[in-house]
């Protein structure tokens, strides 16, 4: 076999990618045809057939299937070098954050700290749904992932998932609410609840709780996002079922309470990270701060 043509590769993983010869012929701005005799060339080249037609559209031969997975690597690690490389040679770096739209600003804002207000750096940060920052991730467009979920590993995954630190989770309101000490299973049934949502790891782990004690409770709102449960204690809503941090500063002011921390009940902070051949060198020290916490 003759020297791998890179341009020919490039082209195979966008119709692999793709799906069909036109789409991927559209979006490269060529001809349907000059496309499909530089994917024969490669063929030729390899020595193996990489597409089998199906109706329209293209489907990957088993030697595609390899050939996908190589050339994947191949574009992945350029383009990881490229982004490592442009940067190295500009007086500020940056750092590629995304956020859980979830997640405690106040976790975040503590994992960053010690990057902030440093002249030689940018922290671009980016909020979504898991999949929206897995997705930025994997393009490389971010460098780390803060996050209270694990994505799902197998032994194709490059994520790399970094514990870095574990949160009790608490009832929390304001003192009027609260009041004089009352046991978890008295405020638990007799006071409305703001609760996360229920696919979340802390709902799990508190309906588990709910059965234990045997109490009925009332439900004043089930909420996806930290910050909204915080806006509602404060509001005095009812008692929210939140980690102390996300309401750090109305716990040290006293407009908010910790009634009562819930047993057995924590929240794991994680960040997921590629196993890059280039990682920000930015990274590592954040990481390594806070794992010392756990």
């Amino acid at each position: 076999m003759g020297t791998l043509n890179l341009h020919h590769l490039r082209l195979f993983r966008a119709v692999a990618h793709d799906g069909t010869l036109t789409g991927a012929a559209r979006r490269l701005n060529l001809s349907a045809s000059a496309l499909s005799s530089q994917l024969k060339a490669l063929e030729a080249a390899l020595g193996q057939d990489l597409f089998e037609r199906r109706g329209r559209g293209l489907v990957l031969t088993e030697a595609g299937r390899i050939a996908l997975d190589h050339a994947d690597a191949i574009f992945r690690t350029a383009e990881d070098l490229s982004a490592t490389l442009r940067e190295t040679g500009g007086l500020r770096r940056a750092l590629r954050v995304g956020g859980l739209a979830t997640l405690s600003r106040n976790f975040q804002m503590q994992f960053l700290r010690p990057l902030l207000g440093r002249a030689d750096v940018e922290i671009v940060l980016r909020s979504g749904s898991q999949t929206e920052l897995l997705r930025g991730l994997d393009a490389l467009a971010l460098d780390v992932v803060l996050t209270n979920l694990a994505p799902a590993r197998d032994a194709a995954s490059r994520y790399l998932i970094h514990r870095l630190a574990e949160q009790p989770v608490s009832l929390i309101g304001t003192p009027r609410r609260v009041g004089q000490g009352a046991p978890i299973a008295t405020l638990l049934a007799s006071q409305p609840l703001i609760l996360p949502t229920a696919e979340t790891a802390i709902r799990g782990a508190l309906d588990a709780l709910i059965a234990r004690l045997g109490v009925v409770v009332n439900i004043a709102g089930e909420v996806d996002d930290m910050a909204m449960i915080r806006l509602l204690a404060r509001a005095d809503a009812g008692l929210a079922v939140i980690p102390p941090i996300v309401v750090q500063d109305e716990l040290e002011a006293g407009t908010l309470v910790e009634a009562h921390r819930l047993p057995g009940i924590v929240e794991v902070f994680l960040a997921v990270t590629l196993d890059r051949r280039f990682p920000n060198p930015l990274l590592g020290g954040l990481l390594a701060r806070q794992q010392e916490g756990v």
